[in-house]
């Protein structure tokens, strides 16, 4: 069992579940996405289970992703595996934001795209001080996915579009800050967490029983979210309608306070892919006024077409394959991508009659 890419257990009426790829930082493949899905159908119709507990192996990541070379090794050989991989994982996901008992997902190092897709459907999220979290799609010529355009969208601000379209990651208290947290644990603190899991009398509703625990075991020693600090300025530059009056404005920046990260944050997106970059600011625009089953149908009408039609093939060959780290982004310049190149994407797409707005 080890050596199983899932690990499943249960102890005290909780499942669970371990990421067990330590050496790929708990990247997702496809029978990992089936195995996961198909445990927690078995738990959520058992009803000795009252709880889920999700965590990656090894101390380096949750989950960095989705396994991304499987996916381009998938295209060029036109097996259409990578196309079910996605279905699969959007469905993992989206059954996770709807699971019927409490999900509690115990996030520790790396927490990176498809990690996220997991993470955000919980409805306990728990960060430790070491976490590093992120949509970085745009570095490798793709875009925000496993529902990314529902929970980047609905941050505070123009918190969710900065990160999508930069793809910096943040720390524990910019996680908390940004909604995508609700509570820091030490890493320290994890094995009294489930010690405490195992002696557990479940005496109340398993969600407060755990957030009660939580906020026991949990401490808010954390430094101050750069975030926070920052938000002035993001919410500024990067409300703005377009990419060419987001640059522009972050090159006019000239308090002192905003300024080094202005200038770091205009190199950032100029060592993006463009039309990913561009793509994704759509893409988050769009994603707040849908539902999040609709969110999904997006980001999957746009999987089936960006393979053969955008960045993320080049991205992969040259940042993972060829790794000459010099991908020849096709425009190869911000200023050259068209909205209606951008367009072309979304075309075709309708959301589901009635349903273009659910509450956060």
């Amino acid at each position: 069992m080890s050596e199983a890419p899932v690990l499943a257990a249960v102890r005290n009426r909780v499942g669970h579940l371990t990421l067990n790829r330590p050496s790929g930082l708990n990247a997702l493949s496809l029978p990992m996405v089936r195995l996961l899905h198909r445990q927690l159908q078995a738990w959520a119709d058992d009803p000795q289970i009252l709880a889920v507990v999700l965590r990656g192996s090894g101390e380096k990541a949750f989950c960095a992703g989705g396994d991304i070379r499987w996916l381009y090794e998938s295209y060029k050989q036109a097996d259409g595996q990578h196309e079910v991989f996605f279905v699969e994982e959007y469905a993992l996901d989206q059954y996770i934001h709807a699971y019927p008992k409490p999900v509690l997902a115990l996030m520790d190092g790396f927490v990176l795209g498809g990690g996220m897709g997991l993470a955000q459907g919980a409805a306990l999220r728990v960060v430790s001080e070491r976490v590093k979290m992120g949509m970085p799609e745009v570095g490798i010529g793709y875009f925000p996915d496993v529902g990314g355009s529902y929970f980047l969208s609905r941050m505070p601000g123009a918190l969710g579009i900065y990160l999508g379209v930069t793809g910096v990651h943040i720390r524990s208290a910019d996680a908390l800050h940004g909604g995508l947290a609700d509570c820091h644990l030490p890493v320290e603190q994890f094995a009294e967490l489930d010690r405490c899991l195992d002696e557990m009398h479940w005496n109340v509703h398993p969600a407060e029983a755990l957030r009660t625990l939580l906020a026991t075991l949990g401490e808010n020693r954390l430094p101050a979210s750069e975030l926070a600090a920052l938000q002035p300025a993001i919410d500024m530059h990067f409300c703005l309608p377009d990419i060419a009056a987001i640059r522009a404005s972050l090159q006019a920046e000239r308090r002192p306070e905003y300024r080094d990260w202005a200038e770091k944050t205009l190199e950032l997106l100029e060592g993006r892919s463009p039309l990913a970059v561009c793509l994704t600011l759509e893409l988050l625009r769009r994603g707040r006024g849908l539902s999040l089953s609709d969110c999904f149908a997006l980001e999957l009408h746009l999987d089936r077409q960006w393979f053969a039609s955008g960045d993320i093939m080049e991205g992969v060959r040259a940042l993972l394959v060829d790794r000459d780290k010099a991908p020849r982004w096709n425009p190869p310049r911000l200023a050259d991508v068209t909205p209606e190149r951008v367009q072309t994407f979304f075309a075709g797409f309708r959301p589901s009659a009635g349903k273009t707005r659910r509450q956060a």
